[in-house]
């Protein structure tokens, strides 16, 4: 189909034709110390399946095929599973539905947990089908060894208080019984989910405890992933008062005190605690945080506060003393995001509520689900002609969604007409009317009936606004 014939009835004449745009998920920069550019695309291309995508497209049928091989995209869709009934909402005061068989997704979820406290847990296993891609039991050794130490050395605990108190003293570090990675809570929401599992896997790679930054919605957004002990960092740190004014010139920052030779791998007292600026800005003296020779020296400090904007986890294959621990716990190395996205991040009761409430609505009676992401790194509102061009170029070649008819005005259908839920998220709303008109005036080739929906459409990214953040995280994880 001739994408020419209808682009100008479409689309408005943009403001603005030069402006840079990527459609799909967020960016997301990972860099590299101390090999070349094509070295590191070559091992990021065999380990990893590519995360800035152009345009974010995942399908879901409702009776798929056994053999199917999913990836991460496959993983944040649902299933609704024909043997179990689906609650109508994440509110449901009581949860009467028996055990799915996958509820604990493979053992990635520890049993035991307060059903009611987070409806997602276990609620998720209903929508969605399940992964190919089986967590090794390496993996879920070390998880549930995870869950003991941060049970025996969480907030609040024996060890967490004589800790703190050598924190408080402001004298440098002797040996201590628990060790803590904490994680600034910065940059957008896909972001923080991005940086927040690297941080967990560096906390799983280095023994250390993973405590969150709650910035102004973490415990509004997600549950609490470990049992017994809660992930969020207690109000009493002495630096959460600084997290907004670390950079690369703060004083405890370690890129910046290399740099000065403040500290080096022979010193003999280590400071108490350090700042590891992993933001997309950071210097050269910054990225040595991935080199053994530093690792060695970090392992001595026990408070590590780290900010970032970036998906480092690549970047943690890539040293040498994390690589057997790496592929013992990830033989699937493409699979490392999807095992820890859905071990640590279940929607609240909340968001859950505006989850199910909007698949309920729109989408379960559809025979396919079709999600469609769109980013446009621009500041304006406008929609661009070649963005619509590659959505369309993408759905139509892939036969993801069905050439029109631009001849006729009607299509008998055929005995079994077949519908199409399209799921489009993206802060213009431009690209949706588009589709959706595109699909209204005119009838498919196959007879298909195509329903297109936005829940939201926000304009601008607001990360300061809960009900924004609730809305965004609702959309990243949609049934």
């Amino acid at each position: 189909m001739d994408l020419n014939v209808f682009r100008r009835r479409l689309l408005p004449t943009p403001k603005s034709t030069d402006q840079h745009f990527i459609v799909g998920v967020p960016r997301i920069s990972v860099k590299k110390l101390g090999i070349t550019n094509m070295k590191f695309m070559k091992i990021l291309a065999v380990c990893f399946v590519v995360l800035p995508v152009l345009v974010t497209v995942s399908m879901i049928y409702r009776n798929p095929r056994t053999d199917r091989i999913g990836g991460f995209a496959e993983a944040r869709v649902f299933e609704v599973r024909a043997d179990k009934a689906v609650p109508g909402s994440g509110d449901d005061s009581s949860r009467s539905l028996g055990t799915p068989k996958n509820e604990l997704l493979g053992g990635l979820i520890a049993a035991g947990f307060d059903d009611q406290s987070c409806l997602s847990r276990y609620q998720s296993a209903l929508y969605r089908k399940t992964s190919p891609h089986k967590p090794s039991s390496y993996l879920l050794s070390k998880l549930r060894s995870y869950e003991d130490l941060h049970k025996r050395c969480g907030p609040h605990t024996k060890s967490y208080n004589r800790t703190l108190e050598l924190l408080k003293s402001g004298q440098n570090a002797g040996p201590t019984d628990c060790n803590y990675i904490v994680w600034i809570s910065f940059s957008g929401l896909g972001n923080r989910i991005l940086t927040l599992a690297s941080a967990f896997l560096y906390a799983l790679l280095t023994n250390r405890v993973l405590l969150v930054d709650r910035g102004t919605d973490i415990a509004d957004i997600f549950c609490e992933p470990f049992p017994e002990k809660s992930w969020l960092l207690p109000m009493d740190v002495p630096f959460t008062s600084q997290f907004s004014s670390f950079d690369q010139s703060s004083p405890h920052c370690y890129g910046n005190m290399l740099k000065n030779k403040i500290v080096s791998d022979s010193i003999k007292s280590v400071p108490s605690f350090l700042y590891l600026h992993l933001v997309h800005d950071y210097g050269d003296h910054d990225k040595l945080f991935f080199c053994d020779q530093d690792q060695t020296l970090l392992e001595k400090v026990p408070w590590l506060i780290m900010k970032s904007d970036n998906y480092f986890v690549p970047s943690l294959f890539l040293i040498p003393s994390f690589e057997q621990e790496l592929s013992k716990l990830f033989p699937q190395r493409e699979a490392v995001f999807h095992h820890l996205g859905r071990y640590l991040f279940h929607p609240s009761n909340q968001v859950w509520g505006l989850i199910t409430r909007y698949y309920q609505a729109y989408l379960a009676k559809a025979d396919e689900r079709i999600g469609i992401q769109i980013r446009v790194f621009d500041t304006g509102t406008e929609t661009f002609p070649h963005v619509m061009d590659q959505i369309l170029a993408c759905t139509l070649k892939e036969k993801i969604l069905p050439e029109i008819n631009m001849q006729e005005s009607v299509v008998a259908p055929p005995k079994n007409v077949k519908s199409k839920a399209v799921l489009m998220t993206s802060l213009n709303s431009g690209y949706f009317e588009n589709i959706k008109n595109l699909y209204w005036e005119h009838p498919t080739m196959t007879g298909e009936v195509i329903r297109v929906f936005q829940p939201s459409h926000e304009e601008h990214q607001q990360t300061e606004k809960k009900m924004h953040n609730w809305k965004a995280w609702a959309e990243i994880y949609p049934p």
